[in-house]
């Protein structure tokens, strides 16, 4: 640990007796808490690439001990459990599918709503007997939650008995904390306001063999006014490509069908290369050259989304034409108040672009409903986006807001009742246009990777469309794992029913 990283990480004794006030100062000298424009001077801070390695000394950590995480959120949370389960088990621990026998539980939390942090709060409280039961687990606090300063002051007060808490930025350092907390017996808490380096050669426990995420970025630098991303992840920091490819070459080697490129902003990669002039289009014309059968990337912003890359996207083969474009409102006021830096005319602007390329592209969106000051007019603006798009589906959410963000200081004057019959109406015509879109394919044959059984029957298995449509049909167990063709008997509202017909897709 050089200096400043000793600067921005101690130990608490939860025993300690501290006012309000007390933590309030300790945690003004660990992280500075969210500051717009502090946040916004970020992109002068240089970004160091360095190498993962772990310490001689903490090979045998784990040795005889199992370790679980719970993951909430999105899936880049996801793909951090995937780093902390790898370096878990270069320490020698065992992964373990319940608490009971965990020596080390971690919460990989989000930030995004105050419905996470709700849940994971609630969740503290159930462990808290746990932990009184059985004294020597430790159990710990990490992802984006953690790097909001009101957080981790309610975690200090009413949580004492969390023994870490580490943030976005310093996952690599998970060695370091475990040896910390197993050393001192007291609170450790390592949360860096600074983003972290670009690490490379993370290990990973990816969650089965067929699909794969590989992060090509960290961090968001377009500051939304209603999110916390950019201070949880902090600024944009992009892989660089021949450290991507060869991850993807790797998961290639292995078998994987299917790669999710990852970034919270991804189409903004590689903005912040000085040396080279190479973005996200490159990148997936690269890859699509490596054996993998099919390429997505999750999440774009329309603002970054250039004609460049649908001009690559366009060329099809691996590269699928299902594109997350998330629009938050149909409504330019909105959409400034957010600061979200379109408008409406843009977007659909931007849809007509993608359609005229790819005419049987499918799009899915993200719309916050219920945001400070929303007329009924400007909400009408958003279903009468939904309606000229035509999505084939659509993340929705009542406004939440987080504390810390410009939003967050408006008022927030739209009526729950209001909200929440918005949402319902939203919610009816996500629901009729998806299954619109779906009675389309009844009676047509489709690709589908298949995934496993289905949850709700054993002897049915469930695979993905190209457009990550759901399909649910009888097929041998060995497809597991294959591309099979299979037509389309029933369209229901959020899925399919099918028969295969084929067992495996040849694909060069």
């Amino acid at each position: 640990m050089n200096e400043q990283q000793r600067k921005e990480s101690t130990q608490v004794n939860p025993s300690d007796k501290k006012s309000d006030k007390d933590y309030s100062q300790y945690f003004q000298a660990v992280y500075m808490p969210p500051s717009l424009k502090d946040a916004k001077k970020r992109g002068k801070e240089e970004v160091k690439y360095d190498g993962f390695s772990i310490p001689e000394e903490y090979r045998a950590m784990g040795q005889g001990k199992k370790f679980y995480i719970r993951t909430y959120g999105c899936q880049m949370n996801e793909h951090d459990t995937e780093v902390m389960a790898g370096i878990f088990m270069a320490l020698g621990y065992e992964p373990t599918d319940g608490v009971e026998d965990a020596n080390v539980i971690l919460l990989n939390t989000c930030a995004i709503r105050e419905n996470a942090e709700n849940k994971v709060f609630g969740e503290l409280g159930h462990l808290k007997t746990l932990k009184k039961r059985r004294p020597d687990l430790l159990l710990g606090v990490c992802g984006c939650m953690s790097q909001e300063e009101s957080v981790v002051n309610r975690i200090l007060k009413v949580h004492p008995f969390v023994d870490m808490i580490f943030g976005t930025h310093n996952i690599h350092r998970l060695p370091s904390i475990l040896h910390e907390a197993y050393m001192s017996k007291e609170m450790v808490v390592e949360v860096w306001s600074k983003e972290g380096d670009v690490i490379e050669n993370l290990p990973k426990v990816r969650k089965g063999n067929i699909k794969a995420w590989v992060n090509i970025m960290y961090g968001c630098d377009k500051f939304c006014t209603y999110c916390i991303v950019p201070y949880t992840r902090g600024k944009e920091r992009s892989r660089r490509p021949e450290e991507i490819i060869q991850e993807v070459r790797h998961l290639a080697s292995q078998g994987y069908k299917e790669i999710t490129l990852l970034g919270q902003n991804v189409n903004a990669y590689g903005k912040d290369f000085e040396d080279i002039e190479y973005g996200l289009a490159h990148l997936m014309d690269e890859i699509s050259k490596i054996d993998i059968p099919r390429l997505r990337f999750t999440t774009s912003h329309p603002r970054d989304f250039d004609d460049h890359l649908i001009e690559v996207l366009a060329k099809g083969g691996n590269l699928l034409d299902h594109i997350h474009l998330p629009v938050q409102s149909g409504s330019t006021d909105i959409l400034k108040i957010m600061a979200r830096k379109y408008s409406r005319e843009h977007y659909l602007d931007l849809v007509r672009k993608i359609k005229e390329a790819m005419p049987n592209a499918s799009l899915t969106t993200d719309i916050i409903v219920g945001f400070p000051n929303e007329t009924e007019e400007q909400f009408e603006e958003t279903l009468s986006l939904y309606r000229e798009v035509e999505f084939d589906s659509a993340y929705t959410f009542i406004y939440s807001p987080r504390e810390g963000t410009p939003a967050a200081k408006m008022e927030d004057n739209v009526p729950m009742e209001v909200k929440k019959e918005r949402l319902q109406r939203l919610n009816a015509l996500v629901n009729e246009t998806s299954a619109k879109k779906l009675k389309e394919y009844e009676g047509k044959t489709v690709d589908v990777l298949v995934e496993g059984e289905s949850k709700n029957n054993p002897d049915v298995l469930a695979g993905y469309t190209e457009k990550s449509k759901l399909v649910n049909f009888k097929a041998p167990k060995s497809s597991i794992g294959q591309i099979v063709k299979v037509k389309i008997t029933k369209a229901k509202t959020w899925t399919l029913n099918g028969e295969m017909v084929e067992e495996a897709v040849e694909v060069n």
